[in-house]
């Protein structure tokens, strides 16, 4: 059994620099490490920031997606989203940093259907 077939949600392929996230721990108010996503599913995403989060720390998210309609404006262009960063490659090398985190919850009554939506749009390439 490879990786994939242990996958609950299908994942997509995203464009990096066009899909910026933030991140902010919990105990922080403020969206402080900015990056971008490889790859999202509706329940969790690979990305890159500017600061490593050790793997186990629970995050809140900020995911600006790409190919939103035009009149999704302001927060209504982003996703918001709960998680646990479950692995970062490479810590000990100077960032970017590469990771991972699961989804625990969405953030705003219609986030998930929001980023249902875009997968439903046939714009995304399923990730490997």
């Amino acid at each position: 059994m490879n990786a994939s077939d242990r996958r609950r949600f299908a994942r997509f392929q995203l464009e990096p620099m066009y899909t910026p996230v933030a991140v902010r721990q919990l105990e922080s108010e403020v969206f402080e490490n900015e990056g971008h996503a490889y790859d999202i599913s509706e329940g969790g995403i690979r990305f890159e920031a500017e600061r490593p989060v050790p793997p186990g720390t629970k995050i809140a998210m900020q995911i600006t997606l790409p190919n939103l309609d035009a009149r999704d404006i302001g927060p209504g262009r982003s996703v918001f989203v709960f998680a646990n960063v479950v692995w970062i490659e490479d810590e000990d090398v100077p960032g970017p940093y590469k990771m991972a985190a699961v989804f625990t919850h969405f953030a705003r009554a219609g986030d998930r259907e929001r980023l249902l939506r875009q997968f439903a749009t046939g714009r995304y390439r399923a990730a490997a």
